[in-house]
């Protein structure tokens, strides 16, 4: 029987650059779940800010978040991407704890701006780190480790700051504040542990603006951007969903994180291969675009029956989403990868990652508009969204192939 260790080590990839990428992120993995868990009480009931100006206050952070990815990706790629990831990871750990000086909205709106900003740019060097540090036919099995640490991250962090919630001290508060600023600070430390990868040679570099000339990867960003929007389903559609439009029980909603979460930990390394290649990323893509918009049906199926059928809906519902969810993110990844040139690896991984942050911004608004607003309409709606864009990746995909310039590789100066 396997023991526990092996179970843990079985979440691990292979000794070498891949685990030492992998074990780098879960620290701030659980300071993410510690945070996300915590932070908006501590923002009402100890700063005293209201729910409407946490909220426009992150929007208004998230924004501005956006130009940051792109020109920090350059700079990781002209210094080297482990400096720039060590780098940002400290510096979102210390502008995490400015936090506690915020007793003023527009002073939580500065410092939310610089950990969005911080944020950026550490993905922008990270995405740039792994593609230097893996093998190309590697990186989106290391994706997947990555994405399965972090899951396991939140689920340790999350609990714990449900401790700050038991007791509602400012002091059990500050102490997840500061927690999520330590656990930060350890895993970009943990990056030393991950090989330098040499700056990019000054004849190969790109123009800061090389990304955003790149037509058809601005494409697929915006496509992978709609298919993104999914992740507000679970966060902000269900929850709303089940207590106003179906007879199932409130506690369903929980069950529904935990299929995902399960879901997600035990299947994202299976579900990743086949995306290495631009062929394979584009039909990972597709099919998760449809299964999404499977799902979306099956939601919106779950309204006018019994609480047990309802119920038992949301979780058929909520299983075929995490297919989904598991394709489109493997996709993303070979996607993100293969077709940007590994001399610009860090711009295009910022600008791949703006699509998550639109998608973060505008998935409330229009999730809330569009299922809870026009009711099962809404969801064939989304469910036609889901669909198209998957969809449409195939032949943006094979517009990216056909556009890559094809160049002999210069011989270095001495």
């Amino acid at each position: 029987m396997p023991t526990l260790s092996s179970r843990l080590r079985s979440l691990l990839p292979d000794p070498g650059p891949a685990r030492a990428l992998t074990i780098a992120s879960f620290p701030s993995s659980i300071g993410r779940g510690l945070f996300i868990t915590a932070s908006v009480v501590f923002f009402t009931k100890s700063v005293g800010l209201s729910p409407l100006q946490v909220g426009t206050g992150l929007t208004i952070a998230a924004c501005i978040g956006l130009l940051a990815g792109v020109p920090m990706g350059h700079l990781a790629d002209r210094i080297g991407p482990r400096t720039m990831t060590i780098v940002f990871g400290l510096v979102v750990a210390g502008v995490i704890n400015l936090y506690f000086l915020v007793s003023t909205w527009p002073l939580f709106v500065a410092v939310a701006s610089l950990v969005s900003v911080g944020q950026s740019a550490f993905q922008a060097s990270r995405g740039a780190l792994i593609a230097g540090s893996v093998p190309s036919e590697q990186r989106v099995r290391t994706r997947a480790y990555l994405r399965v640490v972090t899951n396991v991250g939140w689920m340790v962090g999350s609990p714990l700051a449900g401790l700050a919630l038991f007791f509602d001290t400012r002091a059990a508060y500050a102490s997840v504040i500061a927690a999520t600023g330590a656990v930060t600070a350890l895993g970009a430390l943990l990056y030393l542990r991950v090989p330098p990868v040499v700056p990019q040679h000054a004849s190969k570099r790109e123009s800061i603006s090389a990304a955003l000339r790149d037509r058809p990867y601005v494409a697929l960003t915006v496509l992978n951007a709609v298919l993104t929007i999914h992740f507000g389903i679970t966060n902000v559609a269900i929850p709303l969903w089940v207590l106003e439009r179906t007879e199932a029980p409130a506690w369903v909603v929980s069950a529904l994180f935990v299929v995902n979460t399960i879901m997600i930990v035990t299947l994202q390394v299976r579900t990743s291969r086949g995306s290495a290649t631009v062929p394979g990323a584009a039909r990972a893509q597709r099919v998760g675009g449809l299964l999404l918009a499977g799902a979306c049906m099956l939601y919106a199926l779950s309204a006018g029956w019994p609480a047990w059928a309802a119920a038992a809906i949301l979780v058929a519902g909520a299983a075929v989403h995490a297919f989904g969810e598991l394709y489109m993110a493997a996709g993303g990844w070979g996607l993100s990868y293969e077709l940007a040139p590994d001399h610009a690896q860090g711009q295009y991984q910022g600008l791949y990652n703006t699509g998550f942050q639109v998608a973060d911004i505008v998935a409330p608004a229009v999730l809330s508009v569009a299922v809870i607003g026009l009711g099962w309409p809404g969801w064939v709606l989304m469910a036609a969204c889901f669909a198209t864009a998957g969809l449409l990746v195939p032949a943006a995909a094979r517009w990216a192939v056909r556009t890559r310039p094809v160049t002999s590789e210069p011989v270095p100066t001495p």
